[in-house]
């Protein structure tokens, strides 16, 4: 998703979510609209260039430095990327995490490994490309350590 499209659906999120204020009819409860603002707006948020999430810088393997065992390529607002993250808690700050989407040549190996398509989470397991794995995996290679 480039740029103008994240900043679109991020506004057009931000306006659902006024409009489910507006169109509240006083009579009724605040609390379901407000909630469902707060969800929109969150998600607006997420998925805006404003938000930048967690970020290395990626290496391709074989450049200097030590490879890390994992390497999580994310990207703002996908859920599955949320889901793994939330599953690995904190041993997730083991991995390595790339955001395609500032991050050219690393939104460029995703679409290589995932026929054409920026799909994550694509995660880097020792020398292994999975797509969109299981969290007790993750967390496994994560116990492991680094790769020699």
């Amino acid at each position: 998703m480039n740029r103008l499209n994240r900043w679109g659906a991020a506004a057009a999120l931000a306006a659902v979510a006024v409009l489910a204020l507006v169109l509240h009819k006083p009579e009724e409860s605040w609390l379901p609209a407000v909630a469902a603002a707060v969800v929109l707006l969150a998600l607006s948020w997420f998925i805006s260039p404003l938000y930048r999430g967690r970020h290395t810088k990626w290496q391709r393997p074989g450049e200097a430095g030590a490879r890390p065992a994992v390497v999580i390529f994310w990207r703002p607002g996908c859920m599955y990327c949320l889901r793994l993250k939330a599953a690995l808690g904190g041993d997730g700050r083991k991995a390595t995490w790339v955001n395609i989407w500032r991050d050219e040549e690393a939104a460029g190996f995703v679409r290589a490994h995932n026929g054409g398509n920026e799909t994550v989470p694509t995660v880097i397991l020792g020398g292994e490309v999975l797509t969109n794995p299981a969290p007790a995996l993750v967390r496994q290679a994560l116990a492991a350590g680094p790769a020699r």
